[in-house]
């Protein structure tokens, strides 16, 4: 287990065990649900409630040490906080992938033509990916 103490702290968070396994599990598989995230916690609290792991998980998402990925159509997907990057979604498996893309013409011209303030850029690629392709 990486040591999340100093990075939660950080995000004025208190490093409990609870928080630093959920750091753990995020790092370990990248995008999960809260639902997979509930079963992965239970083997390691066997008394952890759905409740507590909610809890947890919005403390923090509001302290930005966490994001939330909104998949159309699916339960939301969590991933530790990192560089502005938009994700591909493979819509066979289900498979979740960061990408990295140059937004900033987007960011620059969109607000010009909408006469939008844009705080955040979120962005979803759906399609198929290479392991499916070759099925």
């Amino acid at each position: 287990m990486n040591n999340y103490t100093d990075a939660l702290r950080e995000h004025h968070l208190k490093a409990t065990p609870q928080r630093l396994a959920i750091a753990d599990t995020l790092a370990n598989y990248g995008h999960i649900n809260i639902d997979k995230l509930y079963e992965v916690m239970l083997k390691k609290f066997n008394s952890i409630s759905l409740a507590t792991i909610y809890k947890n998980v919005n403390l923090m998402l509001e302290n930005s040490f966490i994001q939330e990925v909104k998949i159309p159509n699916e339960k939301s997907v969590y991933e530790l906080a990192q560089v502005e990057h938009s994700h591909l979604v493979c819509t066979k498996c289900g498979a979740i992938e960061d990408t990295f893309l140059d937004l900033t013409p987007l960011s620059n011209n969109l607000p010009e033509q909408s006469h939008f303030k844009i705080d955040k850029i979120d962005i979803v690629f759906s399609g198929v990916c290479q392991k499916c392709q070759t099925l």
